[in-house]
């Protein structure tokens, strides 16, 4: 796939404290994502709540923010850093939900970004019982 050259920052959703069935494999994945989008010459910004992670180390992204991961905190860091995609699929379930909040809110439209990885349909059928039992 070619690089995207249309796309300069992108913001890293991370999974968040580890517990129990989630997080140590988004954690090692999240970790390697922002290593090969840096390779790429991607800018990274990257939130994740848990400060003793590897994925929070300063030289895994361009920016760290350790800050929980709620609307009001991503949605700030949004508006301050203004990026032009979003991968949230990184964070796990802590991603994907906030990944919803966002597009159903309007700032992922009103500040022009894409949210790149999993489509936002996708998770939607994933998440909802009812329309993910009819596919």
């Amino acid at each position: 796939m070619p690089k995207r050259t249309d796309i300069k920052k992108i913001l890293v959703i991370g999974s968040g404290p580890i517990v129990i069935g989630q997080a140590a494999e988004f954690d090692y994945a999240g970790t390697q994502a922002c290593q090969a989008l840096k390779e790429e010459g991607y800018e990274v910004v990257l939130i994740n709540s848990n400060p003793a992670t590897i994925m929070t180390d300063t030289t895994m992204a361009d920016k760290v923010y350790i800050e929980p991961i709620t609307f009001e905190f991503v949605s700030r860091i949004i508006r301050q850093e203004r990026p032009d995609g979003l991968l949230a699929t990184l964070g796990g379930q802590t991603g994907l939900n906030m990944a919803v909040e966002l597009y159903e809110s309007g700032i992922l439209k009103e500040y022009n970004i894409e949210l790149l990885g999993t489509k936002l349909d996708a998770i939607q059928q994933a998440e909802d019982r009812e329309l993910f039992r009819s596919l």
